[in-house]
């Protein structure tokens, strides 16, 4: 009996148990997203972009509709055979080319097709005269507009106007007693066979080598896009000491340093810092004539940055998340602007290589006093997350749960300042914000990491990009509304391998019947879809020591 059972609503479920579940996965994941994955049945969905992202990466309708009928437990529907042809067939109709005579042409197998589109309001500033019957010129700088503009349309066009090799720079990997794990060399490689994409792959799994990877293959000059100051440094202190690259090669461009080197480490903070209207730090992108450009959190690529991305597209192109999901949806500017997904790797199977730390996921829920209670039953819509979120009980349980877990290093980890201040001052523990200067924080986060700080406070500067191995213990008092992609970071902050073993314990602290919850809800649904079951326990309990 067969491992899969596809559905007419194209999603597909996989028996995990089942002997043959490792050999679908892999012939499945070129073309469908998994959604879900918890203990026993993972569900993947066959989508449009996926299909495309599986034809981009050189994959056709045969493999996909034989993938689904080799292992499908029951007759696949028709109706989707014949949808995954027909939405397959609708890549590669308009093509993007070079022309020695009219530079970026688009072009038709399909002369309907472009009599469609050419109507199309998104369409028409982005194209110049018309060739022929069967081609129109691009504007060179609208590359990635267009690409954008008609994957909307529903006609996504295959791009094989090719790349600059831009500045050659000598880089090379320098493998003293490391070397890139399997899943990173195939990441590498996924990569540089598309020659442009994502690369998805969980918290502490080793992204920075990825793109270490993917330069060596480049040798060339790069840009690094990455989301603040101290993952900045991070970046620089990994490439220092992974690669052949020196102090005087690697620049640092940010609020504190405007250093333009042949590998040149930016911050989006400092590229989206508006003057009168204009983006000043934008003209780094020109600066020199980069062969690949690196954004790391690819999921947090701020608008203008995006919008800037599209007059990249002759460049090689990396981006690096843990999660794809974007809370304002735009995962298909992801694919137009930066490329189709290369590699994507489920959590719990690096988890279950040895390379990230199991974790136990528990939400402790709170009771609001009866006072708070009706305080919040009349508080304004916009103030009633803030009441819940700050209610004193948690302070409480976080102080109990700092004890229980005295000599782990600990991360507690909230949104709201006057919240983390408070406990900062309870627990005698430093506070890391947005105010901290970054010599601060990287003081404090080195303190941290060689165990002189057990308890560390932080803000949601700490989110993203921080490395810090030892962290066994975080304890979420309050969050960004229903974020799902800030749950998975925050997670990812104790999932770094431990080198006693050790388990890694993910706290989230929940006010009880109060819009708190709901967002609790909707913020751990990534991660249950990545196979992390929440235990729910009260704080009472934890309160009078039992065991959680």
């Amino acid at each position: 009996m067969s491992c899969l059972i596809v559905q007419s609503d194209k999603t597909l479920l996989l028996e995990v148990d089942h002997e043959l579940a490792e050999e679908c996965r892999r012939a499945i994941a070129p073309f469908a997203e998994l959604e879900r994955a918890p203990e026993h049945i993972h569900t993947y969905r066959v989508t449009p972009l996926g299909l495309w992202n599986a034809r981009a990466a050189g994959h056709d309708a045969e493999q996909v509709v034989d993938a689904l009928v080799t292992y499908s437990r029951y007759p696949v529907p028709h109706a989707l055979l014949v949808d995954v042809a027909e939405t397959m067939a609708r890549y590669g109709r308009l093509t993007l080319t070079k022309d020695p005579a009219h530079g970026l042409v688009l072009s038709t197998s399909d002369r309907p097709v472009l009599e469609e589109i050419l109507r199309s309001k998104r369409i028409q500033p982005l194209v110049g005269a018309r060739l022929g019957d069967d081609t129109v010129a691009v504007h060179p700088s609208e590359r990635g507009q267009i690409k954008q503009a008609l994957l909307k349309l529903g006609w996504p066009a295959e791009d094989l106007a090719g790349y600059v090799d831009g500045e050659a720079h000598p880089i090379s990997l320098v493998e003293d007693g490391w070397g890139l794990r399997p899943y990173q060399k195939q990441a590498v490689e996924g990569f540089w066979h598309g020659g442009s994409g994502v690369v998805v792959l969980p918290c502490g799994a080793g992204k920075t080598l990825v793109g270490a990877g993917a330069m060596a293959e480049a040798k060339a000059t790069t840009l690094i896009l990455v989301t603040n100051t101290v993952a900045a440094r991070q970046w620089k202190s990994e490439l220092l000491r992974r690669t052949s690259l020196t102090e005087q090669e690697v620049g640092e461009y940010s609020g504190a340093r405007k250093e333009i080197r042949p590998v040149t480490i930016a911050t989006y903070q400092v590229l989206t810092t508006r003057r009168k209207g204009v983006y000043p730090h934008l003209e780094l992108f020109d600066s020199r004539d980069w062969g690949l450009i690196v954004y790391d959190e690819v999921h947090l690529l701020p608008a203008p940055v995006f919008k800037f991305t599209a007059d990249l597209q002759a460049r090689r192109r990396l981006g690096l998340t843990a999660t794809l999901v974007r809370e304002d949806g735009r995962e298909s500017d992801v694919f137009s602007l930066i490329g189709p997904k290369r590699f994507d790797a489920p959590w719990k199977e690096i988890e279950a290589q040895g390379y990230i730390a199991p974790a136990d996921c528990v939400e402790v829920r709170v009771n609001l006093t009866d006072a708070e209670r009706l305080a919040y039953a009349t508080a304004e819509s916009e103030e009633k997350y803030r009441f819940c979120a700050t209610t004193d009980t948690k302070r409480r349980v976080a102080e109990a749960l700092v004890a229980r877990h005295a000599g782990q290093q600990t991360l507690v980890i909230g949104q709201y300042i006057d919240q983390l201040d408070e406990l900062g001052e309870h627990l005698d523990a430093p506070v890391i914000k947005g105010e901290t200067t970054n010599a601060r924080r990287e003081k404090l986060f080195d303190a941290f990491r060689s165990g002189e700080i057990g308890v560390l406070v932080v803000s949601k500067v700490a989110n993203f990009s921080v490395d810090l191995p030892e962290a066994t213990v975080a304890i979420q008092v309050s969050g960004t509304f229903g974020s799902r992609q800030e749950e998975a970071q925050r997670l990812g902050r104790v999932l770094r391998p431990k080198e006693d073993g050790h388990e890694a314990r993910f706290y989230s602290l929940v006010a009880r019947d109060t819009i708190d919850q709901d967002f609790a809800a909707h913020r751990q649904r990534f991660l249950a879809e990545q196979g992390y079951a929440y235990r729910i326990t009260d704080a009472d309990d934890v309160l009078a020591g039992d065991d959680v």
